[in-house]
Formats: C-alpha cells, sequence, structure tokens
C-alpha cells in the first residue's frame, strides 16, 4: 500500500467509524502498529534484518517494537551518542584555541631564532565553515582563512625571518588517526580523513577533475585548498566515448603525501569533485602556514614537520595526567564560536571527523588524555546515566564508520529520550536534521505531510540504514525513535523508502489499536516504558 493510500485510507476510516459503518477490527487496519507491520511485510523488507522502537516522549509509552533489544551497526546514528556526550560534559558554551608559539621571543630585528610551533587545540572548524551552520552555503572563498589570520597576526607582531622550521603540533590528542574497524579504503577518501588535534578544513583537499581538450589527454585536475602537500601523479585518460572502462580512483598509501589520481574521464564528463583526505594532518596545516608566511614576506630557514603524541608515550590511554610543556611565547592565536554552533554540522551534515574529536576532546577535558579510551570511559558514564546497560551497545569509533558498532534501537531511545529531559535537550534536538528542510534530511519528506515534524540522524554504510530522533504527530504528542535497517542486498534507495513510510506511519496513524473484538486472535504489539528489562 502507498503512503498517499494509507493516508486516504486513514482518513476514510476515521469518518467511517463516526458513521457507524466500519466495526474497529476494520479500523484497526489504520493504526501506527499495522501501518508498519505492512511496510515489513514487503519483499525488500523481508530481506533485510530490521529493528524498529516508537515510544511516547512525555509518557515513555511504547507504541511500536521489533527486534528492538537486538543489536545493529548504527552507521552514522553513532554521533547521537558523540554529540550528546559532548553537549553533556563539554557544554555548550565550551571553546577551543588554535595558537601559534616559540621558545624565543621575537627579536627587535624581526628574526626568530628557533622554530615555529601550530599548536592543535582540537578545533574541529579550523576552517572556512561558516557558522552558525547554513543550508545554504558551507564555507567562504577563502579556505585559508584561518591560516591566513594566524600568520598575519604573527607579521603584525614583529616576525619577519624564521631560523628554525615550522611545526605543526597536534600533541593534545593521542595519535590514533582512524577508529577501530574502518575499512581499508575510508583513509583515503574525505569521509575517512583521519583524526587529528590540529584538523585544518576537515582535513581535506577537493580535486576538481575536469576532461581533457580533447580525447587521449589526461584529466585537468585543480587543488582546493591550493596547498603543495600531495606530490601528484596524473595517470587518467580522456575518453571520447560517453562511458568509461576505468572510472576515476586513488591511491594514496605509497607514502606521506603522495597520490596518485588513475582511470577514465569521458570528454563530456562536466567534471567531478573527489574529496581527498590528508595523511598527516598537522604536516598538512603547518606546509599551509608556512606558505602564508612566504606570501607575506616572511624567510624560513628550516623545514616543515609535525610532532605527534604515540600512544606508546602514554602511561595509561584510559585517563590520568599528561605533563605540561614549559610555557612558550605566545605569538598568535585564534579562538573558536562555541561548541553549540558546530554541533549542527556534525548532526546535520553527518561530518565523522568532528564527531571524532569530540571524543577526545572529552577525554582530554575530563580525564586528561586525549584518547580514544578516555573518551569512551565518559561515554559509558554517559550511557549509564540514561540507564543503559553493557549490553546494550559495543563502540568502536565516535563517528559510526566502523561496521564494529552495535548498539539496540532501545538504547538509542533511550539515550533520545534522557536527552531531551536534560538541560540542553533543546539544542541537542536542533542540532539534528529536519524532515525536508535541511542536512541529510533536505530532500526527504520534501513533498510529504510530516515535512518539518521529524528531526532525526541518518545512517548510512553498505547494507545499513538507519533513522533516529524525534517526530511530532498530528495530533500534537512528541514521539522518540529509532529505526535500523541492517544485512541488506537491496540498494539504499529502497530501504529508504521503507524507512520514509515508517516514518511518515508515526506522524499520521493513530498511535494503538483499538481493543480487540472476541472474533480477534491477534494482539496488539506490546507495549511498555523505555526502560530495559531487567
Amino acid at each position: 500500500m502507498n503512503s498517499f493510500r494509507c493516508y486516504a485510507l486513514a482518513a476514510f476510516g476515521a469518518l467511517a467509524l463516526a458513521a457507524g459503518s466500519l466495526n474497529s477490527a476494520e479500523v484497526a487496519l489504520f493504526t501506527l502498529a499495522e501501518a508498519i507491520d505492512e511496510v515489513l511485510e514487503s519483499p525488500t523488507a523481508h530481506r533485510s534484518f530490521w529493528g524498529v522502537h516508537i515510544a511516547e516522549l512525555k509518557s515513555g509509552r511504547v507504541l511500536y517494537e521489533r527486534n528492538s533489544e537486538k543489536l545493529f551497526t548504527p552507521a552514522s546514528n553513532q554521533k547521537l551518542l558523540s554529540t550528546a556526550l559532548a553537549i553533556s560534559r563539554l557544554g555548550p558554551d565550551h571553546r577551543y584555541t588554535t595558537s601559534l608559539v616559540s621558545e624565543a621571543a621575537i627579536g627587535n630585528d624581526g628574526v626568530l631564532q628557533g622554530d615555529l610551533v601550530l599548536v592543535g587545540g582540537g578545533d574541529p572548524n579550523l576552517s572556512a565553515r561558516i557558522l552558525p551552520y547554513n543550508s545554504t552555503r558551507s564555507f567562504r572563498n577563502d579556505l585559508l582563512l584561518p591560516i591566513s589570520e594566524l600568520a598575519a597576526q604573527a607579521v603584525q607582531s614583529g616576525l619577519k625571518r624564521i631560523e628554525g622550521s615550522i611545526v605543526g603540533d597536534d600533541t593534545r590528542y593521542v595519535r590514533q588517526p582512524h577508529g577501530s574497524g574502518w575499512s581499508i579504503d575510508d583513509p583515503k577518501w574525505g569521509y575517512g580523513a583521519p583524526i587529528s588535534a590540529l584538523s585544518f578544513n576537515d582535513n581535506v583537499v577537493t580535486m576538481r577533475v575536469l576532461p581533457g581538450r580533447v580525447a587521449g589527454q589526461p584529466a585537468r585536475v585543480e587543488f582546493k585548498p591550493d596547498v603543495p602537500y600531495f606530490t601528484f601523479s596524473n595517470r587518467t585518460r580522456t575518453m571520447a566515448t560517453r562511458t568509461v572502462a576505468q572510472r576515476l580512483d586513488l591511491d594514496n598509501q605509497t607514502g606521506i603525501g603522495n597520490l596518485m589520481l588513475w582511470g577514465q574521464i569521458s570528454v563530456r564528463s562536466r567534471g567531478r569533485n573527489i574529496e581527498v583526505a590528508v595523511d598527516n594532518p598537522a604536516l598538512f596545516a603547518a606546509v599551509a602556514l608556512r606558505e602564508r608566511l612566504a606570501e607575506l614576506g616572511v624567510e624560513i630557514s628550516g623545514e616543515t614537520r609535525a610532532r605527534h603524541r604515540l600512544p606508546l608515550d602514554v602511561p595509561d590511554l584510559k585517563g590520568g595526567t599528561i605533563e605540561e610543556e614549559d610555557e612558550k611565547n605566545a605569538i598568535a592565536m585564534i579562538q573558536s564560536g562555541p561548541l553549540s554552533e558546530g554541533l549542527s554540522v556534525i548532526n546535520k551534515v553527518s561530518q565523522n571527523l568532528h564527531a571524532e574529536m569530540l571524543l577526545r576532546e572529552v577525554g582530554y577535558t575530563r580525564r586528561g588524555v586525549g584518547s580514544f579510551e578516555a573518551g569512551l570511559g565518559e561515554m559509558e558514564l554517559l550511557l549509564r546515566e540514561a540507564g543503559i546497560n553493557k549490553w546494550q551497545y559495543r563502540l568502536r569509533d565516535a563517528s559510526g564508520l566502523s561496521r564494529q558498532n552495535l548498539i539496540s534501537p532501545q538504547a538509542t531511545v533511550q539515550l533520545l529520550a534522557h536527552m531531551a529531559k536534560s538541560e540542553h535537550g533543546d539544542l541537542y534536538r536542533a542540532s539534528l536534521a529536519v524532515a525536508g528542510e535541511d542536512g541529510t534530511l533536505d530532500w526527504r519528506f520534501s513533498r510529504s505531510p510530516v515535512r518539518g515534524k521529524i528531526s532525526a540522524k541518518t545512517g548510512t554504510l553498505t547494507g545499513v540504514s538507519a533513522l533516529s530522533g524525534y517526530a511530532q504527530t498530528q495530533d500534537g504528542r512528541d514521539l522518540v525513535f529509532s529505526i535500523y535497517v541492517n544485512n541488506s542486498a537491496a540498494p539504499n534507495s529502497y530501504v529508504r523508502r521503507l524507512i520514509d513510510r515508517i516514518a511518515e506511519a508515526m506522524i499520521t496513524a493513530p498511535p494503538a489499536t483499538p481493543s480487540p473484538t472476541p472474533e480477534q486472535t491477534t494482539e496488539p504489539t506490546a507495549t511498555g516504558s523505555l526502560k530495559p528489562p531487567a
């Protein structure tokens, strides 16, 4: 039954009931439980593993559940946990400072005798990103904006020459660049950019790839931002045909900063944008700084390098005290906006790097170690506060890229309900994508009667789809829900359509099955509370 027919029949059923022409068993066809069961009886749904949990936010009454205590790979719904942790432990006003420091002061002649160190403060938005979240435009034109500001401050302080190196320092966080369980190809693409306390432009360079002027030529390639970080090899070929035998692909596994683009592109192509992850973010930021300082006339005698804190250098990754370095001369610094402005970037756009950085920032701030393990310890405490037991989840990263993450729909709903009732509940809910309006839901539900009535986090991996968040019914009730689909061989677009039908039913269908008549033998869908069984 398609969505339009569901709405029409539901409306017809309500009118007919008022006229006394339908009995309660017939009306039950149009309740929430029946509407969802119908979706899950489709052939596409049968070839997937589904978990659904829907409850009223105020009362906690469960309206529908299926496999709600089973464990599912959540994909980017994992970010619901990461942002909940950040807002709970860091607070909405938390800010980051990125600074330029040196061991020696700048001499009267403008010469710095020593290294100039760019110290990462964990700012996820050390970029030209427009904040608060802008649904129509993400970045300002000058992608080097924060690096330019730091370089300008350094020159204003009198810097003319550096008798030393430019150093990118990301030692605030332990060097754990990738999450456990990430796919082998993830680190080369923008969505799998490595994690670092010194992250500039999301640790991504965008390659604009255009066909050659004529068939047989290599593709034309431009980099944004234009930072001389990669050693680039162009092994592409422009083809005269509309289709190609080898699509474009990357190889950046041959060494730090080495990048090869290969494959074919049609001469008729309008071009492609490819987001490439930089493999050493601290070095990338240092290279960008060196370029801007040189453009401003600063002479630099030394090399450009990075400084990291390796796991073996930390006595206890779960928490402890990191020895503070000797105080240095601050030559320049910039401060981020408040954490509250960045949450929407993570949840609306599904920004993986930022979610990972938040977990480590919590570990650094609360336990003295910017590691995954320290952040995980704080996450486990938060989940316990929300009434979630350890058997309801397994966490291997903060972004959802890892297929080793597991959580139940019931536990997800419990966390959402806990956050809704917290002091930061409104901010947390506002950070989610809105159906038919913005973020990863801007094109979903855009022509549906539920547009604007769902605030949720999407999640997608191959064979995995998810949608969890808040909804408001047509009669004004607030719902909290989680829908997970795993082990699906169907195209994600097919599965998304089924998820959307369930979401629409939450808004439009009556909440519960009427009392059964003596002729009815099936029981209504189980109801209960948000709490797990003992």
